[in-house]
């Protein structure tokens, strides 16, 4: 089922054919360039997670669509936790809208779109990240309603570090 967007753009769950489409919004901008798969490489380990995030119901992972072109993408994902009475959280992730369509109002739809389905998935807030050099992604969030109400920490986890298996 595609969701009308506005100006032709329509929002559809990923399949897995998309993922080349997937990668390739991921790798366009300086932080992606250098940690996402290029062009005609091996997608395998994408393949893996998108079939972890498409059978698990926590995860909405959608499509921007014109047409049959992939234009823009998000994931949602609905975390449960003790904090705040038990409350439900959206987590926004991963959302990329394609060089070419940006400053068009399409990211700003497809976060309506999130928040109004974490709205109706019972989540008590909506959260995410961005990282501290995306300036530009904070002024627009910003204006989407989101509040710089916290600091977020990372830490990279590295297979080579991961103790043997017993």
């Amino acid at each position: 089922m595609t969701i009308p967007l506005g100006g032709g753009i329509g929002l559809r769950p990923a399949v897995e054919a998309d993922l080349p489409a997937l990668v390739a919004l991921l790798a366009d901008d300086p932080i992606g360039s250098g940690r996402e798969a290029r062009a005609g490489e091996d997608l395998a380990p994408y393949r893996g997670a998108f079939e972890l995030v498409a059978r698990d119901p926590a995860h909405a992972l959608v499509v921007a669509v014109d047409g049959e072109e992939v234009v823009g993408t998000l994931q949602l994902s609905v975390l449960p936790g003790l904090s705040r009475r038990g409350a439900l959280r959206g987590q926004i992730e991963a959302v990329r809208v394609r060089a070419d369509r940006r400053g068009q109002g399409l990211g700003a739809a497809m976060i309506g779109w999130a928040v109004e389905e974490a709205r109706r998935r019972s989540c008590s807030l909506v959260q995410l990240t961005t990282d501290k050099s995306r300036t530009g992604a904070h002024r627009f969030y910003e204006r989407l309603g989101f509040a710089a109400s916290h600091e977020g920490l990372k830490l990279e986890l590295r297979a080579e570090d991961a103790p043997a298996p017993a």
